[in-house]
Formats: structure tokens, sequence, C-alpha cells
């Protein structure tokens, strides 16, 4: 018998040791959450949300928050590790087939019953391996002192035909005007999603569209030459040459757009705070057009509005980190000053019911285009098979940008089109 209980007690004191060499426990019984974070231009406002729930819970928040265009990287190497997150994301269906292995069942938590729809959550058969955290738009960020600066307004550019007879002439006045009509188009890991996700998920959504379908195992391009004619116009009608872009990164397009060097800037409702307050624009400065690729009844689109931004849970970690975790995601969408940084700092859109009207002027000008009868473009992106699927994709983009031509281009087809099945078929394998 005291041989058991001193085995017993070796064991205990192992595992505590265990423990407290992975940093994972707070030190008072309650576990303690390791945020893997997604988004970096909300990485100061997370921390921030981290610190003030630690000093009101005594509970210990670590955020960390990976590179841009790193994250899946970063979390293979974090989750290799001992002290793995206890709270991570994927990016929509198709990135939850890598990690759903991981993935606690949220069915029975208080932070799922939160959802303001359940069309929010990503299921397998009964099971909530992931939730909505935000909904976003993304669309063409314009500014309009400088669009009226060059002779023209908003209320010009009502199609993708609009858009480019804006912007050439732009061109042909930019060394009077001093800027460009677009911010650079980067190519580099920061900043290529841009245009290998998310514009070429419009392209893929008017393919969707036209066939009734909301995913495909394999893709006919229909849209592929409009995808062209919009890349085309940002290449040669931007702050850069278009063999230039493989070295330029997200933040030279923001800081091109603040600077005033650029007239339009594609990119999402996550740069709200990025673009206004200290050093920014004011807010009656900046609005949000739709992604216009010339494709039929385009006038009556709104902006892409969606979400690939979904929490997971990690199943491997300790039942009381587990526990610490569901408290920390169920405090920051329904306690006041949860809600309040999500929605006031962060920008977000909370698909919770206790969300809090967000001020983000991108937000409400999506709402304002609804209003009007706008159809929403769906993020059509987040079913593309793969991210060897978009690589492979965005290197074939790169080198036409680079050495434009018919082989050059044919390139990019076979990327987009014939890769789309295999890579499709590898992922379900």
């Amino acid at each position: 018998m005291k041989k058991k209980i001193l085995a017993f007690i070796l064991c205990f004191v192992t595992a505590a040791a265990v423990l407290t060499g992975c940093g994972r426990n707070s030190g008072n019984g309650e576990g303690s959450v390791y945020y893997l974070n997604f988004k970096p231009e909300q990485d100061a406002a997370w921390k921030k949300l981290a610190k003030l729930y630690g000093e009101e819970t005594g509970v210990k928040v670590t955020v960390v928050t990976a590179a841009s265009g790193e994250y899946e990287t970063t979390l293979m190497s974090e989750m290799g590790k001992s002290s793995a997150p206890t709270l991570f994301q994927v990016n929509g269906p198709v990135g939850l087939n890598n990690w759903k292995d991981y993935c606690y069942d949220l069915s029975d938590t208080k932070v799922y019953k939160e959802l303001s729809d359940d069309s929010y959550a990503l299921k397998n058969g009964n099971r909530v391996d992931a939730i909505a955290y935000v909904i976003e738009s993304y669309g063409l960020i314009t500014n309009k002192t400088l669009l009226e600066k060059a002779g023209h307004s908003v209320d010009e550019i009502k199609s993708f035909d609009d858009l480019k007879r804006v912007a050439e002439s732009i061109t042909e006045r930019s060394d009077e005007l001093g800027f460009a009509a677009f911010a650079s188009s980067g190519m580099d890991s920061s900043s290529d999603w841009r245009f290998v996700s998310h514009l070429a998920g419009v392209a893929v959504y008017y393919e969707y569209l036209d066939n009734n379908i909301s995913y495909s195992e394999a893709i006919q391009g229909k849209y592929l030459d409009n995808f062209k004619t919009v890349w085309d116009l940002y290449i040669n009608n931007s702050t850069c040459r278009p063999g230039e872009i493989t070295a330029k990164t997200v933040d030279d397009a923001r800081n091109e757009f603040l600077a005033g060097k650029a007239v339009f800037y594609q990119n999402g409702s996550w740069e709200y705070s990025a673009l206004t307050g200290n050093n920014g624009f004011l807010e009656d400065e900046l609005v949000m057009l739709p992604m216009y690729i010339g494709a039929p009844g385009e006038e009556n689109q709104g902006l892409c509005t969606g979400t690939e931004n979904y929490w997971c849970v990690n199943k491997d970690a300790d039942e009381a980190d587990i526990h610490a975790t569901l408290d920390f995601m169920y405090w920051c969408v329904t306690s006041e000053t949860g809600t309040r940084v999500m929605a006031e700092e962060m920008g977000f859109v909370i698909p919770f019911k206790n969300k809090v009207a967000s001020e983000n002027i991108f937000v409400k000008q999506n709402d304002e285009y609804i209003a009007e009868g706008r159809t929403p473009v769906t993020w059509a992106f987040t079913t593309m098979p793969s991210l060897a699927w978009k690589n492979t994709f965005g290197s074939a983009l790169t080198a036409y940008a680079t050495n434009p031509g018919d082989k050059t281009w044919q390139a990019v087809e076979r990327a987009f089109i014939d890769n789309w099945e295999k890579e499709y078929n590898l992922a379900n394998e």
C-alpha cells in the first residue's frame, strides 16, 4: 500500500512539474488560455482584452499573433509543442479539414449558444467544431479627396468599365496629380491573399452563382478573363511597376494609401483602425466600393461580406485550460468590456446575440448597400481547395505580372483551373 501511495505522489509531482514547465496553468487552479491570433491588425486590441480579462478574473490569457500570411505554418509549429494553443482558428470548411481532429465539440457550450444564427457554426454531424467570431467585408477602399482632386467622384463608379475609365484617366495625369490610381498589389506572403483569395474569390462567386452551387470539386474558370482585366488594371495603374510587386507588402500598400500616393486600396473592414484616428483619415474621406470585375448585373452588387475567421478549441489541452478558454470566449462576446473592445477597437461585427453596433465606417457602408437592395458577394474563396492551390496560383500570377504574355497567362489558367480539381482530390482523399 505504501508503494502505491508513493507512486501516486510521484506521478502527481511529475505531472505538476510538467504543467508548470509548460506555463499552461495560471497558478490559481482555474487553468489558462493561449490564443494564437490570426489577425495582425488586431494584435494590440487582443492583448489589451487579454489583460483586462486577467485583471477581472485572475486567469492568465496569452495572445500570440502569427505574421501575416504565416498563420497555418505557425499553427502547425505551435500544435507540435507541449504548450500548444488552447484557442486557434480555421478559415472555413476547407481549413477545418486539416484541424478537425484537434477540435473540441462546442455543441454544448455557452459560447456556441450565444451565436445569433446557427449558420455561423461549422458542424460535423451533431458536433460543432468551430464557430465564427467576426463578420467582415472587403472591397475597394477609396480616398474621396484624391478622387475629387482628379476630377472624379464615387458616384461615377458603378461598374468595372467605370472604374477602368477613372483609373486610366488618373494614370494619364499621375505626374501632374502626384498620385497613382492603385496602391501596390504586393505579392509577398503578407499581401498576396488580397488577390489570390479575395479578388479571385469574386470570379469564383459569379461562377457559383451561375451554376447555383456553393462549392465545386472542379472549376471552369468562366470569369477568369474578368479577373485578368482587373489584375491588369491594378498592376498597370499603380504606385509601382508590375515587376516590383514581388517584394511589396501589405504594409507598403497601406502606407502608400495613408500617404496620399494612391486613390484605391483593395482591402477590408479590418483596416478601419489602421486608416482612421491619429495620423489617419477623417471618416468622411473614405468609402468602400464594391469589387467590380465586369460580371453581368454587378451594378446591383454590394461588398464582399462573410467570414473566414472561426474559433476552435484544442481538445487535447488540459481540461482546466479548455474550460478557461471557453469562459474567455464567452466573456469576449457577452460582457460589456469584451463586446465594446471588439466593436470599437477591433471594428468587428460579431455574430452573437449581445453584439455592439460597430462604429466602423466600412461596416456602415455595407449596411447602406444592403438597405439600397444590393446583394452582398458571398466569400466563395473559403471553398478554394487548399493552401497549395493558392500558392501555385499566386506564383503563376506573379510570373505573369513580371513578364506579361500569352504563355505566362496560360500558366495562370492552368494553375487556376487544372490545379483546382487536383488539389481538391488530394485534400479529400
